[in-house]
């Protein structure tokens, strides 16, 4: 069975030729799973070779009874060696490359290394913002599978309500909601391209562990279980009065959907209540603002002069040394993906985009409020797919 339709894979495949032409590029080496998955269909080990003018071809390793199963592509081939692979280029009738993209900001040296060895004749390229402009605009094939993961953060968010009592631990709640997500389909895994980023479903923090930042670029950081993965949920027990965070990716289908919510039990105080007011006025204004044309630096900008206007200068995206300057990131197959909305980032926004905003204030010893949808961008804004209510949530026990 097919995941991806043989015109998903045509299509795609046909940008990124355009995109070599243009770099004069004779084709792309493709072996990173998310850009694997996004061309071939398939994450089994292989090598994806797009030559800028041709079919593409997959050769595969492990397993290729899976690889041919699942990819929807017309020519696959097994590889035993990767020093076949100039053989096996020119047997399936492709010029030597003269110049190669590689996907350059995540292969590992020793490996691009080895790439240096087989292909002594070529000149080693890196490939891969063009990849990423090109995996940047999602189709409707795309966005169907991110509302399939926005519907399983909204049947995971509706389980807060019967299982956020006061005492639980962190950790033993978000374990109980993980359950949920998994039995509603989640996929599990949450991909990262940046170097070092990793998550484990997302963040769940009460009270002043919300504040605490963490290695993770992200504006919420969290005690984690120990030094070993110091972010996310603790041992800490949940009490009333104070704000839970519930920052998840949901995922189906390999595409992702980020969302943030605020919960309380019994009440929470006014302080906290006008904050996270503020950040759902800056969320809808970065939204609106979200059009053709417009760069993340603008955004990160309009977000910015929201946030000093209403006092929270200070407390925007973290606190001290620790605050981030973006506010928000593209989002598909990995949750760091183009467009970023970013201090200097200048890239203009475009149709078919899908970005996570998340304004967020965080208050030391006290904890943090604010809101992250995940939207595609229009020409009208962004237009959420994510499911809820942005307000915060007061269940009472």
């Amino acid at each position: 069975m097919t995941a991806t339709p043989k015109s998903e894979l045509d299509a795609r495949a046909r940008k990124l030729q355009a995109l070599l032409a243009q770099s004069d590029l004779d084709g792309a080496l493709i072996v990173q799973n998310a850009d694997l998955f996004y061309f071939a269909g398939t994450i089994q080990q292989a090598h994806l070779y797009i030559p800028r003018e041709g079919k593409p071809l997959l050769l595969a390793r492990k397993s290729f009874p899976r690889a041919q199963a699942e990819s929807a592509l017309e020519r696959i081939a097994p590889l035993t060696s990767l020093r076949d692979l100039p053989r096996l280029f020119g047997d399936a009738g492709y010029a030597p490359p003269r110049r190669l993209g590689l996907e350059l900001d995540v292969l590992p040296a020793n490996t691009y290394l080895g790439y240096q060895q087989i292909f002594r004749a070529c000149e080693l390229r890196d490939a891969s913002p063009l990849i990423r402009t090109v995996r940047a605009i999602k189709s409707p094939h795309e966005l169907a599978a991110i509302r399939r993961a926005a519907k399983i953060g909204a049947t995971t968010l509706r389980a807060m309500r019967a299982l956020l009592v006061e005492g639980i631990r962190e950790i033993e709640l978000a374990g109980k909601l993980e359950a949920v997500a998994r039995a509603a389909g989640h996929q599990g895994l949450i991909k990262f391209r940046a170097w070092n980023n990793e998550m484990f479903y997302g963040h769940l923090m009460a009270g002043r562990r919300a504040a605490m930042p963490s290695y993770l670029a992200s504006p919420t950081g969290g005690a984690g279980t120990s030094p070993a993965f110091s972010q996310s949920a603790s041992h800490r027990k949940i009490r009333c009065g104070e704000p839970v965070l519930f920052d998840y990716v949901f995922a189906a289908g390999g595409y992702l959907a980020d969302q943030t919510r605020i919960f309380a039990l019994g009440s929470l105080s006014p302080k906290l209540l006008r904050a996270h007011a503020a950040m759902l006025e800056i969320q809808a204004a970065v939204a609106d603002a979200a059009q053709p044309g417009i760069t993340g630096d603008a955004l990160y900008a309009l977000a910015v002069e929201r946030a000093h206007q209403a006092g929270y200068a200070e407390n925007f995206g973290g606190l001290g040394m620790d605050r981030v300057s973006f506010i928000g990131h593209g989002v598909g197959l990995e949750l760091d993906e183009y467009p970023i909305l970013a201090k200097g980032q200048t890239t203009p926004l475009a149709a078919g985009m899908v970005i996570a905003i998340e304004p967020k204030v965080s208050f030391a010893g006290i904890g943090t409020v604010g809101i992250e949808n995940t939207f595609v961008v229009t020409a009208r804004g962004g237009k959420r797919l994510t499911c809820g209510s942005d307000e915060i949530e007061i269940i009472e026990k």
